[in-house]
């Protein structure tokens, strides 16, 4: 694996959690207690695809959005009014809400997701419940594409992943007040539009009804 992949592994594999994982209940305790101790300026220098400054400034407000601890009760509230619900989700994280007329989950960019990854015989690793173009999965596919199927990656990015992901990490930034969640997604946001431009990839956008 080139050292590009291995960018894109530890980009998509370092994001995901914070996307699927409740910080209180979840299984992502390691990931949220190493960046509560993490020196970001040092962090910002090793980020992929982002420059070093604006790299250190969103893991500084993530940061910022631990400070009382991975507990919290604001931190976990927001996560489940963004991610769990029940209820109006702000910022939805399926793709197909976005990009389907309806704005559904389980819609037509979701089954086409589905048909793309079944016509490479990539299987899914959670429930049927969950629509594969969650955010979060997203990202740990691409994490595990870049170390398994690096052949793949382009043509993910640019027919599933960033068709959609970018409009929603600016639409999640702006719905939340929390720094965590502000800087989750512009931290996400800038790596994957610095993945788009290091591979110089070109990706037709959809229109979005959300």
């Amino acid at each position: 694996m080139d050292e590009n992949m291995e960018a894109v592994v530890f980009a998509g594999s370092a994001l995901a959690p914070f996307f699927l994982e409740d910080p209180r209940t979840g299984a992502a305790a390691t990931a949220f207690e190493a960046l509560r101790a993490l020196d970001v300026a040092d962090g910002g220098e090793e980020w992929p695809f982002v420059d070093a400054s604006e790299a250190s400034a969103c893991l500084a407000l993530m940061q910022e959005g631990l400070a009382d601890g991975v507990g919290d009760d604001a931190l976990v509230w927001e996560y489940r009014r963004q991610f769990v619900g029940p209820g109006h989700f702000p910022a939805p994280p399926w793709g197909s809400v976005y990009t389907d007329r309806e704005c559904v989950i389980f819609g037509e960019s979701t089954l086409a997701l589905r048909a793309w990854m079944r016509g490479h015989g990539i299987q899914r690793t959670t429930d049927e419940r969950t629509p594969e173009d969650h955010i979060g999965l997203m990202l740990a596919m691409l994490a595990f594409l870049a170390q398994e199927r690096p052949e793949l990656v382009d043509e993910y990015l640019c027919g599933h992943l960033l068709t959609w992901a970018p409009h929603y990490l600016e639409t999640l930034e702006e719905a939340t007040e929390h720094p965590f969640y502000q800087g989750l997604a512009r931290l996400t946001r800038a790596t994957l539009l610095g993945l788009q431009k290091d591979r110089e990839l070109t990706v037709e956008l959809p229109r979005f009804y959300r």
